[in-house]
This record gives C-alpha cells, sequence and structure tokens, in this order.
C-alpha cells in the first residue's frame, strides 16, 4: 500500500506536466519567431536578428499602446483586487440567503460571451461618453477581473479559521488592526492570486476591448489584432513575446515571491 502511494504521485505528476507541456508548448513558438531575420512567420527562422524587436521599441505606436495597456492593467487590478476581497469576505460572512444571489451576479461576466458584454457595454459608455477614454478602459476591465479576485479569495477563506480573529480580539486589538494582522496575512495568497490574475485578463483583453478603443487610445492586444488582420508584420511577434514574458514573469513573481512571504505572514499571524 505505501508503495502504490508514491507510484501514483508519481504518474499523476509525469501526466500533469505533459499536459502542461501540450498545452503551452505552441505559445513559445513565438520566442525563436520573434527573432526572425526575414518579414515571415516561418518556424524555426533561417535567420536571426533583432529587428522586429527594434522595430517595436522604436514605434512610437506600438509604445504608446504598451504603455496604455501597462496602466489600465495596473489601474483594474488595483481596483478588482481591493473590492473582490472586500466582496469575497463580505459574501463568506454574510448568513443572508443575498450572498449567494451576490456572487452568482459576480461570477456573470465569466459566463456571459465577451461579445455580449462588448456589445452591451459599448451602448451604455457610447451614451455615457465613456467609450474610448481609460476611465471607460479601467471599468470594464475592472468588471472583467472582478469575479477571478472573489474566487481567488473564497479559496482562501475557505479554509480560514475565525477563531484567530477573535484570540486578537480577546487580547485587546481592535477591528482595523486585526484585519491587517490577522485576516490579511491568512488570505494573502488568494488576494495575490486574484490580483496577478487581475493583471493578466486585463493586460491581454481584446474581445471587449474592440468597443472601446478609439484612435487616440489603442492597447497592445489591440494593436496586434489590427497588425495581423491588415499586414504582415512580423513586429506582431515581438510585441506577443513581450505580453507572453510579462504573463510569465507575473505569476512567477506570485509564485517565488509573493507565497514565500504570505508563508512567513501565517507564521507571525500564527
Amino acid at each position: 500500500m505505501n508503495t502504490v502511494r508514491p507510484l501514483t504521485k508519481g504518474l499523476l505528476t509525469v501526466v500533469a506536466v505533459v499536459i502542461a507541456i501540450w498545452l503551452i508548448a505552441p505559445m513559445f513558438a513565438v520566442f525563436p519567431i520573434s527573432f526572425a531575420a526575414d518579414a515571415s512567420f516561418q518556424f524555426p527562422p533561417k535567420e536571426w536578428s533583432t529587428r522586429w524587436y527594434e522595430s517595436f521599441f522604436t514605434n512610437p505606436r506600438w509604445l504608446q499602446a504598451l504603455g496604455n495597456s501597462a496602466a489600465i492593467a495596473l489601474f483594474a487590478a488595483t481596483l478588482a483586487t481591493v473590492l473582490g476581497t472586500l466582496a469575497a469576505l463580505a459574501i463568506n460572512r454574510s448568513k443572508s440567503r443575498l450572498a449567494g444571489l451576490a456572487q452568482t451576479l459576480m461570477l456573470t461576466p465569466m459566463i456571459v460571451p465577451a461579445i455580449i458584454v462588448g456589445a452591451g457595454v459599448y451602448t451604455f459608455f457610447l451614451r455615457t461618453g465613456l467609450a474610448g477614454t481609460m476611465f471607460g478602459f479601467v471599468m470594464v476591465h475592472v468588471t472583467l477581473a472582478l469575479p477571478l479576485v472573489v474566487i481567488a479569495v473564497n479559496a482562501s477563506l475557505s479554509g480560514y479559521d475565525r477563531s484567530l480573529e477573535l484570540a486578537a480580539a480577546s487580547l485587546g486589538a481592535g477591528r482595523l488592526k486585526t484585519f491587517f494582522t490577522v485576516t490579511v496575512p491568512l488570505i494573502a495568497p488568494g488576494v495575490a492570486a486574484g490580483a496577478v490574475f487581475a493583471f493578466v485578463t486585463s493586460f491581454d483583453e481584446v474581445i471587449v476591448s474592440q468597443f472601446m478603443v478609439s484612435p487616440s487610445l489603442q492597447t497592445l492586444p489591440m494593436m496586434m489584432y489590427t497588425s495581423v488582420t491588415r499586414t504582415t508584420d512580423p513586429t506582431i511577434a515581438a510585441a506577443a513575446s513581450l505580453i507572453l514574458a510579462t504573463v510569465i514573469l507575473a505569476f512567477l513573481f506570485y509564485q517565488f515571491v509573493v507565497v514565500p512571504l504570505s508563508r512567513r505572514g501565517r507564521k507571525s499571524a500564527g
């Protein structure tokens, strides 16, 4: 029995690694393509060059789109993390039957097709003058990212022990101090995961963004979409590599920086 369990765990680990590689391997093809010398998407490239990265970083339109995407993603991730964490705490601690309904409504943006969300957003924002504005982009991306934060924080709250809060209160800690010294360290992994998911969702969102862009406000995914539909410019491979690298760095930051810090916070809170 003791021998079967390690073998089963090892087999499951191998299967998980193989599936993960099979899912993500095609995406990494953009890295060598972005260093191709020819103006084509041939894989593997015959010759190597950094001309497409030079084209990206010397083109004001690409740089402006990158800056817009980064700014929108940062603002959207911050707002979605704060609002999603508060919403998850409220739902988790509420005894009302409406809490379940509220959670279902918050998950609606994940269920409804993005094209429907985009059409509705465009109709509403066009009348309110928010279409094509930075504020409008942030609000839409907060709506799309909020369910991810709620799910991540709820996962942390599922194993949360509220007796630690009662112990802190019995020692004289106020609600605010208890929240920041006990609650936050314990749910920090879920909050951080939600923030990472929110940032990535906003940074590479393209479907709803099609209804929000304007000549003066373009995001990087929309620039890539326009480039691939109108011309065959391998600069898009360099842009795709930068987006993929950003996503990878975000998850590595969460795994190797945030998770260890949250574990220390749990130990100090305990």
